[in-house]
């Protein structure tokens, strides 16, 4: 996905990433590449219109085939939804620890949400019109939490848990399960503890169409929130007008950017806790500092061997890893604004000067002391968040997203009177006279 041109990378022995430097031949284009489009392949975008159609027309049946096709799993109609008894057997079955990470998670979340939310107000235009806005929760969202490789408990916290803290009264959650029919018990009950009213043991594009289209058992949402792979992504876009969506969160990804100043160890350590999302996963780090680029490439290659999900790292840093020594750190802001990173660290000595020149991260970890991992499980804004480049046009979940505007326009006579030379000039301009006589009629005896 981010393979350089042939003889323009050095490839670090041990680890196979790809490492290119400003003096290579072939960076320019390289970094070219790095601005980004989050377009779909031919080959993704026809398998999720198939499903897509699938669904469309055999509702619940499709639902059935396609989880036992891609999960496994050998469900009816009914054991498509989690039921009350496995929710209740999940709530038994979770240690005292997960309910306390939970808990403390679910709390940042909703004092941040609250922060973030829209208010209602309202005041004069010039004429004298009272104009305003409302706010009002969306009466039913649904929220996807991947699964595969892990159970991401806290994405259910961190998509389910803003709903919560927005007032909606029905939030609707889907996640895939396992071949034996299946989910982990502590994502069941950070569903639950997240306010999830029902919940499906469907994955993939499929579980997006179920939730915009709906079927004989699940009626639609008003409103898809949460990440996934590429299938979950584009599902999300070819869905968009069925109902409305959050964003285009898919597969994980990081930026480190930093100066000679970081510590070698740490950047290693972030670049390797992205990478153990493994899948199509993203991983860079842009420096300066030749030095600093070498100790890290050493330390991922010592650290990547103490940890458990060594193989599914190994892949990552082989095939969606790119290291890259710049000029100068304009250079790597300039890229870092390029690439638009779902998660960026930024590890400089003039830290604020060069966090005002970033304008498309997702998130933005500042100093050596900011780990992503405490921003994807505790700090309180969500972790869902753009990615493949679409941090140029779209922003990290917020729950504010939860909520639906409408404008509020009162009048009285006075302020029509001060209003009625201007419709009338634009009704006479755009030829739309019944407007300007519907202004009129109000001010006739």
């Amino acid at each position: 996905m981010l393979a350089a041109g042939a003889g323009s990378c050095i490839f670090a022995a041990a680890t196979n990433m790809k490492i290119l430097s400003y003096k290579d031949v072939g960076y320019e284009a390289f970094t070219k590449r790095l601005r980004r489009r989050a377009m779909p392949e031919d080959t993704v975008r026809d398998l999720v219109g198939d499903i897509i159609s699938a669904v469309a027309m055999k509702g619940d049946d499709a639902l059935v085939e396609l989880t036992h096709r891609f999960d496994g799993a050998k469900l009816t109609r009914k054991e498509l939804f989690v039921s009350e008894e496995e929710f209740a057997k999940a709530e038994a079955a979770v240690s005292q620890g997960t309910r306390d990470a939970i808990r403390r998670s679910l709390r940042n979340i909703h004092s941040f949400a609250r922060k973030s939310m829209r208010k209602d107000w309202s005041g004069k235009n010039a004429e004298g019109a009272t104009v305003g806005e409302r706010f009002t929760p969306f009466d039913r969202v649904g929220v996807y939490v991947p699964g595969g490789k892990a159970p991401l408990v806290s994405t259910a916290l961190m998509t389910a848990g803003f709903a919560q803290a927005a007032g909606v009264p029905e939030i609707f959650a889907a996640t895939p399960c396992g071949a034996d029919g299946k989910v982990n018990p502590a994502l069941l009950y950070a569903l639950r503890q997240a306010g999830v009213t029902e919940s499906v043991k469907v994955g993939g594009a499929q579980a997006i169409a179920a939730m915009a289209l709906g079927t004989k058992t699940i009626r639609p949402v008003d409103r898809i929130f949460g990440p996934g792979n590429r299938f979950v992504v584009e599902a999300k876009r070819q869905l968009v007008g069925a109902v409305s969506i959050d964003l285009l969160p898919g597969p994980s990804e990081i930026l480190i950017l930093a100066d000679a100043s970081a510590k070698a160890a740490y950047i290693a350590a972030d670049l390797l806790a992205q990478a153990e999302h493994g899948g199509d996963s993203v991983v860079g780090f842009v420096t300066p500092s030749k030095a600093l680029l070498d100790r890290v490439v050493a330390e991922i290659a010592k650290q990547t061997a103490e940890l458990s999900r060594a193989k599914i790292i190994k892949e990552v840093l082989k095939t969606g890893t790119f290291l890259l020594h710049v000029k100068s750190l304009a250079e790597g802001i300039r890229i870092t604004n390029d690439f638009a990173p779902e998660h960026l660290s930024l590890v400089v000595e003039n830290e604020e000067e060069a966090l005002a020149q970033i304008r498309t991260a997702g998130a933005i970890y500042l100093g050596a002391d900011s780990p992503v991992a405490v921003g994807d499980f505790l700090a309180g804004p969500s972790h869902t968040l753009p990615t493949g480049g679409a941090g140029r046009s779209f922003s990290g979940l917020r729950a504010d997203q939860f909520q639906r505007r409408t404008s509020i326009v009162k009048m009285d006579k006075a302020a029509v009177g001060k209003s009625l030379r201007v419709v009338e000039e634009f009704a006479r301009l755009e030829g739309l006279d019944a407007h300007g006589k519907s202004t009129s009629i109000r001010l006739k005896r």
